[in-house]
C-alpha cells in the first residue's frame, strides 16, 4: 500500500492547498512546473477543459483558458470530440499552429472500462498517451452546412403542421399550396371558405404569421441546399450511384464525416439506426424491426432514397423483386434502406465507382 504525505505546491504569490504525494508524484510535480510540454490530453466540457498537465489542471471552456493553456506551449492536444463544445477549442489551438488529435469516444469508452475509473482528471491523462489511436482534427464546412440544413428542415415541419392545425380551426380545406401560402403570409383571406366563430379572428392571426415564416424557411432552405451541393466535388463517388444526387450525398458525407470509422458495413447500417433487431430463445427466432438506435436523419434519407429510386438502382431493384413476395409494404422499403445503406459504405469506404453485381 502506498504511504501518502501532504505536500503544499507552490506558486509566485505564496502556498496554495496542499495535494496527496503518491508513487506518481514525481511524474505529477514535473507536469506542474514543466512550462514546455509536449502533448496534453485535455478533456472537455460545457465550462472547463480538464489537462493533463500544467501547475493549474482546471480551465474555462472560453478565449481566456485557451491562452492559459497555449502558455504551457504544447505541441499536440489530444482530446475527446464532446459535440459542439470541442469544436472550437480544437479550431482555436489549430489556427494556432498547435497539432490537434481526437480520440473516438468508442475508443475512450473501452479504455475508461478497462481501468475501471471515471474522473475528468484521470481521463485527461488518459488522452494524452492515446496519440496513436487519435485522429487529426480537421474542419469540415459541410457539417455545419448539413446541421443548418436539417435544423431548417425541422423548423419547416413544425411550421407546416401548426399551420394544418390553425387552418383545419377554421376551414375544411388544410393543404398547404405554395399559391395559398403566399396570399395567407400577406393576409389575403378573399378566397377562403371560413368558419365564423368566436376563435376565428385569432387564429387567422397565427396564420398570417405561421404562413410569412414558413416562406422565409423554405427560402432559406434553398439558399443552404445550393450550399452544400456546391461543397460536394463532382468525381464524389457517391454520385455515381443511382438515385444519389447531389443534396443526398452532401448530407451523407455532412453527418457521417470519415466513412473509415465504420470498419464493416454492419456497424454503418447500425449507425443509420437500420440494423435489425432479432430476439431468440432456443429454436424460436422472432424479429422486431429495426433499432432505431442510430441517426434519425440518414435512416429517414435511406428510406426516402430507396422508396423512390429504387427502380433505377440495378442492386436495389434486384432486391425490391426477389423480396417483394415476402415482405410487404415499410419493411420492403426498411429492407431496401438498409441494403442502400450498404452500398453507401461499399462504395464510399473502397472509393470506388458504383459497379452493380
Amino acid at each position: 500500500m502506498v504511504e501518502r504525505e501532504t505536500e503544499a505546491k507552490s506558486s509566485g504569490s505564496g502556498v496554495t492547498n496542499p495535494y496527496h504525494r503518491t508513487e506518481h508524484c514525481d511524474k505529477i510535480h514535473a507536469y506542474r512546473c514543466d512550462k514546455e510540454v509536449g502533448v496534453i490530453g485535455i478533456d472537455v466540457s460545457k465550462d472547463h477543459l480538464i489537462t493533463s498537465r500544467g501547475r493549474v489542471r482546471r480551465y474555462e471552456n472560453s478565449k481566456k483558458g485557451y491562452e492559459e493553456i497555449l502558455k504551457m506551449k504544447p505541441c499536440t492536444i489530444v482530446l475527446e470530440p464532446t459535440g459542439v463544445y470541442a469544436i472550437k477549442p480544437s479550431q482555436y489551438f489549430k489556427e494556432r499552429g498547435v497539432r490537434v488529435l481526437q480520440v473516438s469516444p468508442n475508443v475512450l469508452s473501452r479504455e475508461k472500462e478497462f481501468r475501471g475509473k471515471k474522473t475528468d482528471f484521470y481521463d485527461a491523462e488518459k488522452l494524452e498517451n492515446m496519440v496513436d489511436k487519435a485522429k487529426e482534427y480537421d474542419y469540415n464546412p459541410l457539417k455545419e452546412l448539413v446541421t443548418l440544413y436539417l435544423f431548417l428542415k425541422d423548423i419547416e415541419t413544425k411550421y407546416k403542421n401548426r399551420l394544418k392545425r390553425a387552418l383545419f380551426l377554421v376551414s375544411d380545406n388544410d393543404k398547404v399550396s405554395k399559391d395559398r401560402l403566399e396570399k395567407l403570409a400577406k393576409g389575403d383571406f378573399t378566397q377562403e371558405e371560413l368558419y365564423q366563430l368566436e376563435y376565428t379572428p385569432l387564429v387567422l392571426e397565427e396564420i398570417k404569421i405561421l404562413a410569412k415564416n414558413l416562406l422565409e424557411t423554405q427560402e432559406r432552405l434553398k439558399e443552404v441546399r445550393r450550399m452544400i451541393e456546391g461543397q460536394v466535388p463532382q468525381d464524389h463517388v457517391l454520385l455515381t450511384i443511382p438515385g444519389v444526387g447531389r443534396l443526398a450525398a452532401g448530407v451523407i458525407i455532412g453527418v457521417v464525416g470519415d466513412v473509415r470509422r465504420f470498419p464493416k458495413p454492419e456497424s454503418f447500417v447500425a449507425y443509420c439506426g437500420l440494423d435489425p433487431v432479432v430476439e431468440r430463445s432456443g429454436k424460436a427466432v422472432v424479429s422486431r424491426g429495426i433499432s432505431k438506435r442510430g441517426n434519425k436523419y440518414l435512416r429517414s434519407l435511406f428510406y426516402f432514397l430507396a422508396m423512390r429510386s429504387y427502380s433505377r438502382n440495378p442492386t436495389l431493384l434486384k432486391f425490391y423483386e426477389t423480396h417483394k413476395d415476402r415482405l410487404k409494404g415499410k419493411k420492403l422499403y426498411v429492407a431496401l434502406a438498409r441494403k442502400l445503406a450498404r452500398v453507401v459504405w461499399s462504395v464510399w469506404y473502397n472509393n470506388r465507382p458504383y459497379e452493380p453485381k
